[in-house]
């Protein structure tokens, strides 16, 4: 069984999450997200997963959002492009495991894939 979270352990949510699923047994790999950056294929196929638009998976209110001059109404793959370069953007934590994906806020939406 392959499982991962997409962690940042800055983030309460993040903590909350990982902690969460290791309550209930589960171990995943945590990949820290902002050291060991997602590929443009990675987010793609994790926004697959989720079954989300990039814009759903995204921080908006970071900074360097606003400094891009991105909005709700960029394209798709400027969204992905920006989050390929600035991984910061990406909402987390996303947990992914067998094909599936949930982003963890609140922590508890991520028990919807077990």
């Amino acid at each position: 069984m392959s499982l991962i979270i997409w962690h940042n352990p800055r983030c309460s949510k993040s903590r909350q999450t990982l902690a969460l699923l290791e309550e209930n047994g589960h171990v995943p790999e945590v990949r820290k997200y902002l050291e060991d950056s997602p590929g443009e294929a990675d987010i793609r196929a994790t926004l697959a997963a989720l079954g989300k638009a990039p814009i759903e998976a995204m921080r908006t209110g970071e900074k360097v959002f606003k400094e891009l001059g991105l909005s709700r109404d960029s394209a798709p793959d400027r969204l992905i492009a920006a989050m390929v370069a600035h991984p910061i953007l990406i909402e987390r934590p996303i947990v992914i495991r067998e094909g599936a994906a949930r982003i963890g806020r609140p922590p508890e939406s991520v028990l919807e894939l077990f």
